[in-house]
């Protein structure tokens, strides 16, 4: 029996050594690509890498136009919202002043003998369903009659503004919250691209041109600023271009106005604040901000709207070039109007 068992054996092992062998090749096959499975992908080029970044700030552009917008709102119900508050808090001083005095006469009514029912409505609790519970008003006396009646006026008042902060109080929060996931669009968009651009060397990234290398500012192109600016259609905006040209190079800041850095709509509306005109702050609503013109009719410190969904903006200065914001790899600079794909421009009047 044990001569038996021994061939068994060592069947088995040559069986499970063929097993394992078998296994290993299959692996071996599969890590060299053997059977089409488990390749690595080859790392992308410099110029696939770059088309990448690109694409991902032309997103996060899209995303900061929407919270630009979100922030606008949100702003603007913050305002609201305190403007009631002030409101409010006003209305119950002059009400408490109002309370005050019916407190008086109610309390010469009470040493006297007697307390009118109207004059309760000093010393309720809930004044307002006290008003429209009670069957006062034929008791009092009319000039009773009509200072409770302006108490009763005004706590309606009162209810009424603060009916109206809850709702603009809902509504910030809402706007809020789509800032915060814009936020996140964001800087997701922009730490993609900062990951992919760190793969490359520092000569491959300014082969791309995402830097400042084509920003620089150069006295032949002061020169042309003030040329542009001479044939701008008026003074604001010969202002207004003369005022981006100061802001070449300046950074690209998501989000940002101004005066040392902004975003693509952010830099638009700070020239043409300076030379005292409000501009909305969103690329959808700045080309809205005036009449539209053909490509072919541009002239100095008119807008330029780039993509279908009107996401970035420069300001023309002439000679088929633009100064814009581009992106966080690139500060403020001069670039061709052709260099991305045109939507519409504006003048702004």
């Amino acid at each position: 029996m044990a001569a038996h068992r021994r061939p068994r054996q060592r069947a088995t092992g040559g069986g499970a050594a063929r097993t394992a062998a078998t296994i290993t090749l299959a692996g071996a096959a599969t890590a060299t690509g053997l059977g089409g499975t488990g390749h690595a992908e080859p790392d992308p080029t410099p110029e696939q890498v770059g088309a990448r970044v690109d694409r991902l700030y032309q997103e996060a552009e899209v995303a900061t136009e929407k919270y630009n917008g979100a922030k606008e709102k949100a702003d603007a119900a913050e305002r609201r919202l305190e403007g009631l508050r002030d409101e409010a808090a006003r209305k119950e001083d002059r009400l408490n002043t109002a309370r005050e005095a019916l407190g008086s006469v109610a309390a010469a009514q009470y040493r006297s003998g007697g307390l009118d029912p109207a004059l309760q409505l000093a010393l309720s609790a809930d004044p307002d369903r006290y008003l429209d519970g009670a069957a006062f008003v034929e008791r009092a006396g009319s000039r009773q009659t009509a200072a409770v009646e302006k108490v009763r006026k005004q706590l309606r008042e009162i209810e009424r503004l603060r009916g109206a902060a809850r709702v603009e109080l809902s509504s910030l929060k809402s706007r809020q919250a789509e800032l915060k996931r814009h936020r996140k669009t964001i800087t997701d968009k922009l730490g993609a691209a900062r990951r992919l651009l760190s793969r490359l060397t520092a000569e491959e990234r300014a082969g791309l041109g995402h830097g400042a290398d084509r920003a620089s500012r150069s006295p032949s192109g002061a020169r042309e600023g003030l040329s542009a600016s001479a044939q701008a259609p008026d003074s604001r905006a010969a202002a207004a271009v003369s005022y981006a040209h100061q802001k070449l190079g300046s950074p690209y800041v998501w989000g940002a106005t101004g005066p040392d850095a902004f975003d693509c709509s952010g830099l638009i509306q700070a020239a043409y604040r300076a030379a005292g005109v409000s501009l909305p702050r969103t690329t959808y609503a700045q080309i809205d901000a005036g009449r539209r013109v053909a490509r072919s009719e541009l002239l100095p410190g008119d807008l330029v709207f780039f993509y279908s969904g009107i996401s970035h903006v420069g300001i023309y200065v002439g000679d088929g070039q633009m100064i814009h914001a581009p992106n966080p790899s690139a500060p403020v600079r001069l670039a061709p109007v052709d260099q991305m794909p045109f939507a519409g421009a504006t003048r702004v009047v």
